[in-house]
């Protein structure tokens, strides 16, 4: 293969590349995956360590180009020597909506880069072992974030969100900010049906 032949072929690949990223937003795939945030370990005074961490996977279907409606499950555990363990849990639905402006659209890095906003709303809560101190109700959340696709199919990512619970119990509101990392999952969901028929045929 000559050198103009390589570079040709360079140069698909990265057209290919940055459609394919493109097409993964489209109307009718589905997104699959998660994040996680809140994570530390802290070593406190005395010898203590207090550790933390929330995880909350998705699913969600583009219902249009760049809208996904879908939902969300949120476990959350803060735990420390002597202070108990606080755990935080949720399920709800969420929205996701990938920028289009050429404002934004001009702040992206690369190619493989996409800004997006995301929002949820459902039931939350959460309460510690160790005390009274408990918040149940409503759970919302929102806040910018930004993929980056390492293949066609598959982004990692970071969300910024503020959460908000809102509710009854013995502290009726609970308020956070989350700085999350995670990867999501991008697929035709004729290609996830076959997935799907796949596994069960095991």
């Amino acid at each position: 293969m000559n050198k103009l032949q390589q570079l040709t072929l360079a140069v698909l690949a990265v057209v290919l590349f940055n459609t394919a990223a493109v097409a993964q937003t489209q109307k009718g795939n589905l997104m699959v995956g998660g994040n996680i945030s809140n994570f530390g370990l802290d070593f406190l005074d005395g010898g203590g360590t207090r550790f933390s961490m929330d995880i909350t996977p998705k699913v969600a279907y583009f219902i249009k180009d760049d809208l996904a409606l879908g939902g969300y499950a949120k476990m959350g555990l803060v735990t420390a020597k002597d202070a108990g363990t606080t755990t935080q849990y949720g399920i709800g639905a969420l929205g996701r909506y990938f920028i289009q402006d050429s404002r934004v659209r001009k702040l992206e890095f690369s190619r493989r880069a996409r800004f997006f906003l995301e929002a949820n709303a459902g039931f939350g809560g959460s309460s510690n072992s160790n005390t009274d101190a408990s918040t149940t109700g409503l759970d919302i959340g929102f806040g910018p974030g930004l993929a980056y696709f390492i293949t066609p199919n598959v982004a990692l990512e970071a969300l910024l969100k503020y959460e908000l619970t809102v509710g009854f119990g013995s502290a009726t509101t609970s308020n956070r900010l989350n700085l999350g990392v995670g990867f999501q999952i991008y697929l035709p969901t004729a290609k996830a049906r076959e997935i799907i028929r796949e596994e069960g045929g095991r």
